[in-house]
């Protein structure tokens, strides 16, 4: 009901906004979701010196102030999280299990991530914006020339304040990692597809954060036939055709674990004892050259989805994510008990994340029922 109203309410606030269409019903959305978004704004210029490059640098403050009270974005937080977790079992019960265990029922995210098109302001702008109106700083830019992608990852503000004992969304604020594919590199063919989705709903993108907190697509649903025509060209296409915004990821802060658990090769040991299929993609360890930055992931759970064709298919859905940052060299005589985030390695690591984006690739998938 609650996505009825929602979406109704977008038809009489601006003519020519396409149907957003419902992958599922999502829990009670609050209605601030409707006005309190804020237009789309694009973010900083990148500077030369961070093109291509993951930055393991330290921030000690970001300087940017917030556009939006911290309960409302905290509340759109969540129901991207509880759309999430609704929609993707292995997730949910990994995060359960791993509370079960740890001595302390907070569970800290390292960061979000979501996936875009870049073209036509549909890219990393369109989300990007949201975090930026909050108060979050951009960082580094990293690119994927195999893959035509490039992403930007954003930091936090420090002046947040975490629920006491919050977990997740609630706890303290996750760094944000949005990628996009670079369209105007991909064949002529995929290129057509895109557009006739990105172009006849060209208003969709100024709702990017709405779209992934109700789950739901900001454009019609594809064809069943245009979705396997991306796939095998990019599975990264395919996978944002079918599923928008919506998150493609949530990472657990594994060294903020209270348990014997806090090691990411116990973890990783720990989780595939229990039955879980990690993504071996280049090792289930990703470790960064500098060896702080060491992170490995679940893969992907897959969902039946009905195409506008009429044609029901499995396809892949998200993933979790797990980050070990270690502590930097410089601060290696920081008593234990004194060490903070600051004190860690910081940012992504390309090598790393190329890998972690096979997650929802059909040869890892295939994995699930071999």
């Amino acid at each position: 009901m609650a996505s009825f109203i929602v979406l109704n309410a977008f038809r009489r606030k601006k003519q020519g906004i396409s149907t957003m269409v419902s992958l599922y019903s999502s829990s009670t959305i609050k209605t601030s979701l409707l006005s309190s978004f804020l237009p789309l704004r694009s973010p900083p210029p990148i500077s030369a010196a961070s093109r291509g490059v993951s930055m393991s640098t330290n921030r000690d403050s970001h300087g940017s102030s917030s556009q939006v009270a911290e309960p409302f974005f905290r509340s759109v937080l969540g129901q991207m999280e509880t759309v999430y977790l609704n929609r993707n079992p292995t997730p949910k019960s990994v995060l359960e299990l791993v509370r079960s265990v740890d001595d302390d029922e907070q569970l800290c995210y390292d960061h979000l991530a979501f996936r875009t098109f870049g073209i036509g302001g549909y890219g990393i702008e369109s989300l990007a914006s949201f975090f930026l109106d909050y108060g979050y700083t951009q960082m580094d830019e990293l690119r994927f020339p195999a893959k035509k992608l490039r992403a930007l990852w954003f930091a936090p503000p420090h002046a947040s304040s975490a629920v006491p004992g919050g977990s997740g969304v609630n706890g303290p604020l996750p760094r944000v990692f949005i990628s996009e594919l670079l369209v105007e590199q991909m064949s002529t063919e995929t290129q057509d597809v895109i557009r006739k989705y990105t172009e006849t709903s060209p208003n969709g993108r100024k709702y990017a954060a709405l779209s992934s907190a109700l789950g739901s697509l900001p454009w019609e649903k594809p064809l069943s036939s245009e979705f396997e025509q991306l796939a095998k060209e990019s599975e990264y296409a395919a996978w944002t055709l079918a599923n928008g915004y919506a998150l493609n990821h949530v990472t657990i802060s594994v060294h903020r674990l209270k348990s014997h658990l806090n090691k990411i090769k116990k973890l990783n040991q720990f989780l595939e004892e229990k039955g879980f299929k990690l993504n071996s993609e280049g090792g289930v360890l990703k470790v960064s050259p500098d060896g702080g930055l060491l992170q490995s992931s679940t893969v992907a759970d897959s969902i039946s989805f009905k195409f506008s064709d009429g044609v029901t298919k499995s396809i892949p859905c998200s993933y979790i994510e797990f980050a070990e940052r270690l502590v930097l060299p410089q601060f290696q005589n920081v008593p234990e008990s004194e060490i903070k985030e600051c004190h860690r390695r910081d940012g992504f690591e390309v090598g790393n994340a190329d890998k972690i984006f096979e997650s929802t690739n059909q040869e890892q998938l295939s994995r699930r029922t071999g």
